[in-house]
């Protein structure tokens, strides 16, 4: 039997402004979300599954956490959404987009929100989660951004698989394990690097 939603749990509002609710309760919400989003990915995995895996109604997760994207980013303890950080990236010219892409993601690592961000990738990295992380960059980060570089059609996975293969090893080795010189490379002169990397996945030629 799944746990009711209240009369206060069923209305409506911005996740920033809902009431905390019982503990024990949105931890067990977070923990089968977490456990799912890491098995299915993210387009797989419902509200609704959630709710019966956790053994709540549907409704109370809308209330604690809003949308499915927002139960996402709970999920993994990130606080920024980032389709927000990636969607002036949308507007570039396809062929200038790998500078601007690499840009928009080192912003968030060197943001404030930079100690966050980084205890959510180690807490993934120890727990042994690699398919939490693989959803939150390919089906979350660069979703929107597959089907404009999918030439020749097919080729659109591989691409945003590279793009997230150098993006995960730059994001890890100077944020995580802090290898220098790197850790203390400007980040114009990180952009100015990985960008042309970064475009070249996009829209260079595949021996595919």
């Amino acid at each position: 039997m799944t746990e009711p939603a209240t009369r206060a749990d069923a209305t409506p509002g911005l996740r920033t402004g809902r009431r905390p609710g019982n503990p024990d309760t949105r931890s067990r919400i977070l923990t089968t979300a977490r456990k799912m989003f890491a098995q299915n990915g993210f387009d797989k995995t419902s509200v609704r599954s959630v709710a019966t895996g956790a053994g709540v109604d549907s409704a109370l997760i809308h209330h604690y956490f809003g949308t499915k994207r927002e139960l996402f980013l709970a999920s993994v303890d990130i606080p920024v959404d980032p389709t927000q950080v990636i969607a002036p990236v949308l507007d570039i010219p396809t062929g200038e987009v790998g500078s601007h892409l690499a840009r928009a993601v080192f912003s968030v690592w060197e943001s404030p929100h930079k100690p966050a961000v980084v205890a959510a990738f180690r807490s993934a990295m120890a727990g042994n989660e690699p398919n939490l992380i693989r959803t939150f960059l390919l089906e979350v980060v660069l979703r929107d951004l597959g089907p404009r570089v999918d030439d020749p059609p097919g080729t659109g996975m591989l691409r945003m698989q590279l793009v997230a293969s150098q993006m995960a090893g730059v994001l890890v080795t100077r944020y995580i394990l802090e290898f220098e010189p790197l850790a203390s490379l400007p980040v114009d002169d990180l952009v100015a690097i990985v960008g042309p990397t970064l475009q070249r996945y996009l829209t260079g030629a595949l021996p595919v």
